[in-house]
């Protein structure tokens, strides 16, 4: 054997060169984070135009990773209505009896189509919006909301584009919600629009710009208890040395915290995979959570983590075990 290939296997062995190419590009991660979370989107707060500008951006994104609109929908857009608190298709514009103007927002939504079980779906999910413009720290007084949650919505997009390589089995739904930060109307409304029954699993991120109190290559995963979906996310990535944990802030109830609670109480195995440090995050909802204070590499390798581990769900042979409904009172 010649010396240049001992000297390969020995950095093989020793973990120093991949097994494989890196599938997310760290300029991409953050070319997409450093746009969503730029002054000029001004906070992406609901009902501002920096969330417009923010939803167009998204939706030019998704059209270029080929996804297609879902069912009943004319476009990226899933428009709704609020209205005293309540929910609405946009064109249905409501009670008659209110006296009050009902106020318009979206979910910017898109999918790939199964190809043999188009009928059962996966999502991945996370929120667009984030707080505006707050008191000044400083001159600064934009919360550009790079970790919270522009971290998530960057692996969104580049889901998009990786299961668009990689046909899925099932059908794969891409959505980023509005108004989670004032109340989650934006998943709420979404989860009215599917039947829960054929909902396989769902991925939502939120917050994955920094390590994870676990260290690199980890991730945690909300409501781990609750069903299979992390040991099956875990298996799928043996020989690897990237770790799923459960939740280890059990006391802040992150579970119910974020999108993925509507369709958890529904019995969807829909989980939240974060790295958020949250009892001691001081840049959380400040004017401080800012591109700068994001690790671009940890980013692309957790979102590489998400989609290989994801495999065999999007592929049609794993099903997570159902999360317990709530009962309705």
């Amino acid at each position: 054997m010649k010396l240049s290939a001992l000297c390969l296997l020995g950095a093989l062995a020793a973990g120093i060169i991949p097994a494989r190419a890196q599938k997310i590009s760290e300029t991409e991660v953050s070319r997409l984070i450093s746009t969503l979370a730029a002054d000029s989107m001004q906070g992406r707060m609901t009902f501002t135009p920096g969330i417009e500008k923010a939803s167009l951006f998204i939706e030019e994104e998704f059209r270029k990773a080929g996804l297609e609109s879902l069912p009943r929908q004319k476009n990226f857009r899933q428009e709704f209505a609020m209205l005293d608190g309540k929910l609405f298709p946009r064109d249905s514009s409501v009670s008659t009896a209110s006296t009050s103007a009902p106020k318009f927002l979206h979910n910017v939504a898109g999918m790939i189509k199964g190809s043999s079980k188009p009928d059962e779906y996966v999502i991945f999910s996370a929120h667009y919006d984030h707080i505006g413009i707050q008191k000044p720290v400083g001159e600064d007084s934009i919360a550009n909301g790079a970790d919270d949650d522009a971290s998530g919505v960057t692996a969104v997009i580049l889901l998009a584009d990786y299961f668009k390589e990689h046909a899925p089995e099932r059908s794969v739904i891409f959505v980023a919600f509005t108004a989670e930060e004032i109340g989650g109307f934006g998943s709420r409304y979404f989860s009215r629009q599917l039947d829960p029954a054929k909902i396989v699993a769902m991925f939502n991120i939120e917050m994955i710009g920094k390590e994870s109190k676990f260290g690199r290559n980890s991730a945690f995963i909300t409501g781990f208890e609750r069903s299979d979906f992390g040991k099956i996310l875990q298996e799928n990535l043996k020989g690897s040395s990237f770790q799923f944990h459960p939740d280890p802030y059990p006391e802040q109830r992150l579970f119910y915290r974020s999108d993925n609670a509507t369709l958890a109480r529904l019995g969807v195995p829909a989980h939240t995979i974060s790295t958020t440090q949250i009892d001691k995050d001081t840049l959380y909802h400040s004017v401080n959570d800012e591109v700068e204070s994001m690790d671009m590499k940890n980013i692309a390798d957790i979102i590489e983590a998400i989609a290989i581990s994801s495999g065999s769900i999007v592929g049609g042979k794993d099903a997570p075990t159902r999360i317990a409904e709530e009962k309705k009172q």
